[in-house]
């Protein structure tokens, strides 16, 4: 039989946990800032900002990537894009994401699109903070569990 002293520090340990976890993202634009990020196919690192649109939704762009250009020094240009007008837009200016929305109840930012350059397909997304500096980046085919996830670092600047 477990005790009540047992009991008592689970209890305070599981309140700690979630109490942790719901002040990672308090407001809509916690989000908004530049992320490091490693894609896990092509291991290509980069920086992503996440911005607010005039709309008031947030979306996502390319600032910069390690390797902007190939071994012969052509820049890598975004040619799996489905919009054939897009397909000279150099690696370092993609749009990668936009629409999303915070949901406060959830803490997660949901009902955005997400575009895989490597692929050129566009992907159903949602957000949300695993940490205070890592986002989680879930990009799926109709429902979340079919999807894949990466984590975004964000990149804290000293005041």
């Amino acid at each position: 039989m477990l005790s009540n002293k047992y009991l008592s520090l689970v209890f305070m340990c599981c309140l700690l946990v979630c109490s942790r976890t719901a002040m990672f993202a308090q407001n809509a634009d916690d989000i908004l800032g530049t992320y490091y990020v490693i894609e896990p196919d092509s291991k290509e690192e980069s920086k992503v900002l996440v911005y607010k649109t005039k709309n008031g939704k947030y979306a996502g762009k390319v600032i910069w990537m390690k390797t902007p250009n190939y071994p012969d020094g052509s820049p890598k240009l975004d040619i799996k894009n489905p919009n054939e007008k897009l397909r000279q837009t150099p690696g370092d200016k993609i749009v990668l994401m936009w629409n999303f929305v915070f949901n406060p109840k959830s803490k997660e930012w949901e009902h955005g699109e997400i575009y895989n350059p490597v692929n050129g397909k566009i992907y159903k997304c949602k957000l949300n903070f695993e940490s205070e500096t890592t986002l989680k980046v879930r990009g799926y085919v109709g429902v979340p569990a079919f999807g894949r996830s990466m984590y975004w670092k964000k990149m804290i600047t000293k005041k």
